[in-house]
């Protein structure tokens, strides 16, 4: 007597309730406001949560089991006893009762002509639809009926026959003409029927079900085909309910466990074809104030409300001690003064029609010059300015200020202001300092570190020496920025990066004309290029020698290649029949978006994005050996081996993939609502700052507390890479709190977590910026601060700051675009023994 609905095609719990409490429910019908159970001697209508609607009792010598609901308002009721009642379900009472003379009604069915009446003899009844009387009769089966359906013309049932003294399931489906009322051929299955539905998408095809779970699907007018069986993976010995969603999309089977298995055609099922929106109860809401960090100068302190009191409070200062300040008026226009008559002590003049009605200049040149003397203190990103509701940009992305040198030198310039950790930031005032963020991201991964830390070389301009002279200072550093002068130097004396396009003028810097996010790319793919080229002619240091290889650095390759590269199967198919493959290694990947012109737009999660990209497959014009010409020709990449650090560059370089983006972290917020409360929080709804509570309890594996952290998010911060024997890409989105299982094999099986992610900010003001979040390991903090964990940081420049995890995924399309992502695998460090011995 109890009820559980689910919600979804994903079979959330919705509600739980019990009907009655001690018969069970014989059949179940769903309504507009409500559901009606039907038990014994009971009929109960409820609403979708449990709450009672009404409750008809019958009399106790009843033995219901079957409803049917004949319009809106009237329902018929049967069972094993000689009458069938009519219903109003407006008025909850008995309108009719028919006489059947043959008792024991346990299925009921209707069409345009008829009711169809099932008995436990084993005969179908059709009956009238206005007086309820006997038309016709088929005696389907000897023993009793099991179940039949109605479509179209066409009546099927399916039964048991009588065999020495016994009941035998019979494996024909009885299959009746409605236009001459007489039986057609029946219907022989390979399974023993006991429910049987028909599912008309397409055609007239018939879903019959047995009870130990075997699903046969044909025609009723052909032969059933043994290849067209499924079969239901059931936790309980047997099939007890089947039945088929409205829409015609879902079949869902009941076994004697309790346990419902829901089939479906595609992973978006719909279960109405015109459903109404879902009430959901509201979550638990703790009246708790949000958390305030007292280290983030970011963070009003009016997010808290002042309590309610009596008392006098401290900023009521006495008036003695204070002196009214008001705004001061500002000048007359001339063109009034000089326009103006007088009329004794006062003036008028007509309106110049040089403002608009209420316009006044908010901010007076006047007050500004008078604090021009206390203006010796460099503005701050995370100081206040001037209509900070007109910035949409987050103050700590802001491109930081530029370093005016005193007599004093840097010893009058407070970095604490912009960087209270330990960790050193970059001075951006250098020629081509764009790149400070992606050196930070190369100098917190260790296995880079180490390795230009160890690297010595004779050449005059090799940027691994001095980038591991770079590192260097910034491990001795506490806190003060460091100058990549002698870096970039040298970068810029290399020709393919003036080749590139990487090396800026000062104006081009200046003026913000450059696209830094396609710039820091490219910069990302010369900067590992070039460093694999110097380090790969050496022999790799001690450091990098790991537990199970004898040389990691032996002729031809180097550190960089073992951590970035993938060696790669290129295939090119020309359209007359010639294959050609070649074999490639990358160091990094670029995303390849979809076509963006299907409405609505597709919902794609990362993962398949990402294995689209690494698994390219174009068309192209290429020159064909076999053609002697240029033919259209398929190429395919296949990836042979996985790196153990995953770069990729986003490549959102128009409208056309931020809309993407954008669209994509949509998807994702609704999804995470519904999963985390069940919401749907629609576009056009604003988030107040009440609902910056927690929906739905955190203890229940929920990784974000508020739900503005839910927003802007679509990469996930672990993905798990797997090759088969077949060497076939498999790509999911992780978790980090999740393993592998024992049966992965660790060699093929890869947990990339996340490990730094570079934006592009996009602010007319200053030009834009290029600013990183980097994920901080233990062996840094240990080092710096003597402490062991992890943590994730904002690097912009010299302004360094603690960030939560959800902020480095998190990318406002309007001001804060992806660049670059760099996914570590999961304990990569102890691959290595990592000693850094520097050479200088």
């Amino acid at each position: 007597g109890h009820a559980t609905s689910f919600f979804g095609p994903t079979l959330e719990r919705y509600s739980s309730f019990q009907v009655n409490s001690s018969d069970d429910i014989r059949q179940i019908q769903s309504l507009e406001n409500g559901v009606l159970f039907l038990t014994k001697t009971n009929l109960k209508y409820l609403s979708r949560g449990g709450l009672i609607i009404f409750d008809y009792l019958m009399d106790e010598s009843e033995d219901m089991h079957s409803l049917l609901l004949t319009d809106n308002n009237t329902l018929l009721v049967a069972g094993l006893q000689n009458h069938v009642l009519e219903m109003d379900l407006n008025t909850v009472q008995e309108t009719q009762k028919y006489t059947v003379e043959v008792p024991g009604i346990t299925i009921m069915r209707q069409s345009n002509r008829f009711f169809f009446c099932g008995h436990t003899s084993g005969k179908v009844s059709l009956r009238d639809l206005r007086t309820f009387a006997v038309e016709h009769e088929f005696d389907a089966h000897s023993g009793s009926l099991s179940d039949f359906d109605v479509h179209g013309n066409l009546l099927v049932t399916c039964g048991f026959s009588s065999r020495m003294n016994g009941l035998a399931c019979d494996r024909f489906l009885k299959v009746y003409d409605l236009r001459m009322m007489r039986a057609t051929t029946p219907l022989q299955v390979h399974i023993d029927p006991f429910f049987l539905r028909f599912i008309p998408t397409y055609t007239s095809r018939l879903a019959i079900i047995s009870q130990t779970g075997q699903c046969q699907f044909c025609e009723p007018t052909g032969l059933a085909n043994p290849a067209d069986i499924f079969h239901v993976n059931t936790v309980g010995p047997l099939i007890m309910t089947f039945d088929v969603s409205a829409s015609k999309q879902a079949l869902a089977f009941g076994d004697s466990e309790g346990c419902v298995h829901l089939w479906a055609d595609s992973p978006e099922v719909t279960f109405n074809a015109y459903s109404r929106e879902t009430d959901f109860a509201l979550p638990c809401m703790v009246d708790t104030l949000p958390h305030l960090d007292w280290n983030q100068d970011l963070v009003p302190l009016s997010l808290i409300p002042v309590p309610l009191t009596n008392d006098a409070l401290l900023s009521d200062w006495p008036a003695a001690n204070s002196a009214p300040a008001p705004r001061r008026a500002p000048p007359v226009d001339p063109e009034i003064l000089r326009t103006m008559k007088k009329v004794g002590f006062i003036g008028y003049a007509p309106n110049p029609r040089t403002k608009l009605r209420n316009q006044i200049p908010y901010r007076l040149k006047e007050m500004d010059n008078e604090f021009d003397n206390f203006s010796q203190v460099p503005e701050s990103p995370i100081g206040r300015e001037e209509e900070p509701h007109l910035y949409r940009v987050a103050k700590k992305y802001r491109k930081v200020v530029t370093i005016k040198y005193s007599k004093l030198g840097l010893e009058d310039f407070d970095f604490k202001h912009y960087n209270k950790t330990l960790f050193a930031g970059l001075e951006p005032h250098i020629p081509n300092a764009y790149c400070n963020c992606m050196i930070q991201v190369l100098y917190f991964l260790e296995p880079v570190r180490c390795l230009v830390q160890n690297h010595l070389c004779q050449k005059e301009f090799c940027l691994g020496c001095e980038l591991g002279l770079l590192f260097h200072m910034l491990d001795l550093s506490r806190g003060d920025p460091c100058q990549g002068s002698n870096f970039l130097r040298a970068f810029r004396t290399i020709p393919e990066a003036s080749a590139l396009g990487l090396i800026l003028a000062d104006s081009d810097e200046a003026t913000g004309k450059v696209n830094l996010g396609r710039l820091i790319q490219s910069w990302n793919r010369f900067i590992l290029t070039q460093l694999h080229q110097e380090t790969q002619e050496q022999e790799g240091p001690q450091a990098y020698r790991g537990a199970g290889s004898s040389s990691f650095g032996s002729s031809g390759d180097s550190v960089i290649g073992q951590l970035f590269s993938c060696e790669m199967e290129n295939c090119s198919m020309c359209r007359c029949g010639k294959e050609t493959v070649r074999v490639s290694s990358t160091l990094l990947f670029t995303l390849s978006y979809p076509d963006s012109t299907e409405k609505p737009a597709k919902d794609y999660e990362f993962a398949q994005i990402l294995k689209r990209s690494i698994c390219l497959e174009q068309n192209t014009q290429a020159w064909c050996e076999n053609c002697e010409k240029y033919q259209p020709t398929v190429q395919t990449r296949n990836i042979r081996c996985l790196p153990d650090v995953l770069v990729i560059n986003c490549e959102v370089n128009s409208s056309k993939e931020a809309d993407f983006w954008k669209t994509q972290a949509e998807y994702s917020f609704q999804k995470a609502m519904m999963k985390r409360g069940g919401f749907d929080i629609t576009k056009a709804k604003e988030i107040s700052l009440g609902e910056w509570k927690d929906l739905g309890n955190p203890d229940m594996g929920h990784s974000y507390p508020s739900v503005e952290e839910l927003k802007n998010i679509w990469i996930p911060h672990a993905i798990k890479m797997r090759l088969t024997k077949s060497k076939e890409l498999d790509v999911s989105n992780w978790s980090e709190t999740d393993e592998l299982s024992p049966t992965d094999d660790p060699e093929s099986v890869y947990v990339y977590d996340l490990m730094a992610t570079v934006v592009h900010i996009l602010d007319s003001r200053t030009g834009g910026s290029l600013v990183g979040h980097i994920k901080v390991g233990e062996t840094y903090h240990q080092r710096k601060e003597g402490v062991t964990h992890q943590q994730w940081y904002l690097f912009n420049d010299f302004l360094i700051e603690p960030v939560d995890k959800c902020e480095a995924v998190q990318f406002d399309m309007s001001w804060k675009v992806p660049a670059i992502l760099y996914y570590a695998r999961r304990n990569l460090n102890a691959k290595y023994n990592l000693v850094s011995e520097c050479p200088v």
